[in-house]
């Protein structure tokens, strides 16, 4: 847990101040030569809400703020009432989001099969039976999954429409949330 002030020996890393002796990289750090891998990487976090911190560090870091958003958190509390109230609803979502995400892995399969099927099929591709019967079964599967996904972007945007009536209870949540802290 980081203050409001890094601590100097962190600095000859903070900078990169790297330099190369024969094959090997090192880097100063309290006094000591240290050898330095290229891999390594530092991460710093601070409990502080709003840190504020020199703009050499600034400039030296990325700094992430993962403070909650508004919009953000409405989203979540979106999905925890209607979890709450129409839990039918947020299971309908979630199973429509597993099979999309099915269907999509069930295509990539179908057409890494076709391709194997394609590139090992003889010079005489018509004379090849199973794979001529292997492609109506790809066309027909393929079919069947373009038919359940618009099945499911009709039902996704009937869910959608129903949550958004629990938007203003999330949308209060979220806006209780930022005044209370801000007090």
């Amino acid at each position: 847990n980081l203050g409001s002030d890094i601590d100097a020996t962190l600095d000859p890393v903070l900078s990169r101040a790297i330099y190369k002796k024969g094959r090997n990289l090192y880097l100063k750090l309290g006094g000591e030569e240290v050898e330095y891998d290229p891999a390594f990487q530092l991460y710093l976090q601070t409990k502080l809400t709003n840190p504020h911190y020199k703009p050499e560090i600034a400039a030296q870091c990325t700094l992430i703020n993962f403070i909650a958003t508004e919009k953000g958190l409405e989203d979540q509390l979106l999905a925890k009432v209607v979890e709450m109230e129409r839990k039918d609803l947020e299971d309908k979502a979630r199973a429509l989001t597993t099979a999309a995400i099915n269907y999509q892995l069930q295509l990539v399969g179908l057409e890494d099969e076709l391709l194997e099927r394609l590139a090992n099929a003889p010079d005489d591709i018509l004379s090849d039976v199973p794979l001529i019967e292997g492609l109506e079964a790809t066309k027909k599967t393929a079919k069947e999954i373009s038919e359940a996904v618009e099945f499911g972007k009709v039902t996704q945007k009937e869910v959608e429409s129903a949550r958004e009536a629990y938007r203003p209870q999330a949308a209060e949540g979220a806006m209780l949330y930022f005044l209370l802290t801000k007090l």
